[in-house]
């Protein structure tokens, strides 16, 4: 796995970070896009956004979203076809909460964090 950097917990512990998902399926200057596909009871490793962005659910299932920092844990459904937006934040993790797979698309919209943090404008 690639260096994704790290994170400190609440009580100090190091912790490394994953990518934000499993396999990239696309990707140019301005979007990259990431397969998730989750079993039921999988996690996707503690991991940190960088880039706002997109998760179309491919296949719905009930997930868990825990932040490192902690705090109560984000349950959300994510039904076929659902689209949420999300702006870079906190380092977490994904788990499938349910009993059905979950798979999903994550376009990471690298105009409007990465690279404007490189120096680039967006096109």
């Amino acid at each position: 796995m690639d260096n994704y950097g790290h994170a400190t917990a609440p009580d100090g512990t190091e912790v490394k970070l994953g990518a934000v998902g499993q396999q990239v399926v696309f990707e140019n200057d301005e979007v990259r896009v990431w397969e998730i596909t989750l079993e039921p009871g999988e996690q996707q490793p503690w991991h940190h956004h960088l880039n706002p962005y997109l998760v179309i659910a491919l296949e719905a299932a009930d997930n868990r979203i825990d932040a490192l920092a902690g705090g109560d844990p984000r349950l959300v459904h994510e039904s076929v076809g659902g689209v949420v937006y999300r702006a870079p934040g906190e380092v977490h993790m994904l788990t499938n909460n349910g009993t059905t797979r979950y798979r999903s698309r994550l376009v990471e919209l690298k105009c409007l964090g990465e690279n404007l943090v490189a120096g680039q404008e967006p096109q």
